[in-house]
């Protein structure tokens, strides 16, 4: 099994491709264009068109291109081939004139030995016709995927209506996707049964729902993998929100619902889909409102703390009745603006303390309880306070929130250390290698990566420094973004990666 962990975040504008990447196929039915497949498989993905006539390409290559050359300067087709495939190009398409009057047999010979897809382009077909067709097929592709998922977020919240609405988004999570969706409590173990509530099982056990077109189960190498990836997710407070890998043959997800010790949500698919990351999100907002804790005891605590306060005795001494303390103080801002947006992050927190204001939400929890950043919202986190010191903490996260919003950080804590002995180092370097994965290890992506933002994000003096085109380090740094799925623009998000860099 192949698997790797990143962290949930809300993706900035610009740092993904415009749309949805386009298979060969599609472009290769459009009879207008006239062109031909010679060798290698149709099924590859096109993210974009890049025209060049340079002898290497391979400095200007991002990956995942259609190529488009007439062989101006062809001179060794195997090499050129062979440049072309280590640049990561999706495909290569040869326009017959003006040099050559047929594409080159060494060219097609090459390229069959490689795998690289030849597509052959007729004299009347301009490149920039090919182009034009990709952009409106990645236009159409990105229209169809934007109605998939609002048709999808309508399935799934008429689901969480139902009687039994937990098993019923499962389902219609499962259907939406044509995959299977499983439900693994906090044990991050699958057992048998119906999908129901954390909290409703006996202690230790998890409950699974298993959710599969034409009522297969889910492969016994698949089921291992998926729970492997839920116990990534699942158990350790402050860990991933998200997980993902390979597993049976199926693409596997897996998804925290609500803390650390909550349930996860998991799921199979025969294969990936624009905008099936963007639905099972619709589901992991849906399962964990209703797979929140719902503890008398809880409600019985607060009641008794309000009825002392009531009764006039100190904050101090109400406090007592919903723990020992000490206490942490959370102040937030963001949401989507539902009304159950502050019921969903109390419940992400774990926590039913929860205030819901106009300036900003304030939640009460256990000191011992991981306060970690959540999409969509920026957090200010006090200090550990007893009940008697409430008021100072209350305060600090106040602050602490300011802070985070002034450096459009997600999470801020108050601290009155410096930040060296805050990072556990294993740890970071664990996270580090998570985050860096997408960019496929050392490498051009990663040493640029590096230059760049050591130069304080210079493309002159990084170019010089790499001894190579600017242009270039420009493509790469993109390439970075898009892989990483960050905007480099954003200060914080360069001095995450400079860390992430140094410690791994």
């Amino acid at each position: 099994m192949t698997m790797s962990v990143t962290a949930t975040a809300a993706p900035e504008p610009g740092s993904t491709p415009p749309a949805p990447p386009v298979p060969l196929s599609a472009l290769l039915a459009r009879a207008e264009l006239g062109l031909r497949l010679l060798t290698g498989p149709d099924d590859v993905s096109l993210h974009w068109v890049h025209t060049s006539e340079m002898a290497d390409p391979y400095p200007y290559l991002l990956g995942g291109e259609l190529l488009m050359t007439a062989g101006v300067q062809l001179t060794d087709p195997a090499r050129y081939v062979e440049r072309v495939v280590e640049a990561g190009a999706a495909a290569l398409g040869f326009g017959v004139t003006p040099v050559y009057d047929t594409v080159p047999p060494e060219l097609v010979a090459a390229c069959a030995r490689q795998g690289l897809p030849l597509v052959e382009v007729p004299p009347k077909t301009p490149f920039t016709a090919v182009a034009r067709a990709l952009w409106r097929l990645m236009a159409e592709a990105r229209l169809h995927e934007l109605r998939r998922v609002s048709e999808a977020q309508q399935s799934l919240a008429a689901a969480a209506a139902r009687p039994s609405p937990v098993p019923a988004v499962l389902g219609a999570l499962a259907s939406r996707l044509r995959g299977r969706a499983v439900l693994f409590g906090p044990a991050g173990t699958a057992a048998g049964g119906t999908a129901a509530p954390s909290g409703t099982g006996a202690p230790g056990t998890a409950l699974r729902t298993e959710v599969a077109a034409a009522g297969r189960e889910i492969p016994p190498e698949a089921a291992r993998a998926l729970a492997d990836l839920a116990g990534v997710v699942g158990p350790r407070p402050g860990g991933p929100a998200s997980a993902s890998g390979d597993g049976g043959g199926l693409r596997l997800a897996a998804y925290a619902l609500g803390g650390g010790d909550g349930p996860t949500l998991g799921v199979a698919t025969e294969r990936l889909e624009p905008g099936d990351h963007t639905i099972a999100g619709v589901a992991v907002v849906l399962l964990s409102l209703l797979t929140a804790p719902h503890r008398a005891a809880d409600v019985t605590a607060r009641d008794t703390a309000l009825v002392r306060l009531l009764l006039g005795a100190p904050p101090a001494e109400a406090a007592r009745a919903l723990g020992p303390g000490p206490w942490t103080v959370v102040h937030a801002r963001g949401g989507d603006g539902t009304p159950f947006a502050a019921a969903a992050l109390a419940a992400a927190l774990g926590t039913p303390l929860v205030e819901g204001g106009s300036e900003a939400v304030r939640l009460l929890l256990p000191a011992d309880e991981a306060v970690t950043a959540r999409p969509g919202w920026t957090l200010g986190v006090s200090a550990p306070a007893e009940a008697a010191d409430l008021p100072a903490a209350d305060a600090q996260a106040a602050r602490a929130l300011r802070r985070a919003q002034a450096t459009r950080a997600a999470l801020v804590r108050h601290r009155a250390t410096g930040l060296a002995g805050l990072v556990d180092r294993d740890e970071a370097a664990a996270y580090a290698r998570a985050l860096l994965a997408p960019l496929g290890g050392p490498g051009p992506l990663t040493e640029t990566l590096r230059t760049w933002l050591s130069l304080h994000g210079s493309w002159d003096r990084t170019a010089v420094a790499m001894d190579i085109h600017r242009n270039t380090v420009r493509q790469r740094i993109a390439r970075a973004a898009a892989l990483l799925d960050r905007d480099l623009d954003d200060p914080d998000v360069r001095m995450e990666l400079w860390f992430a860099l140094r410690a791994v």
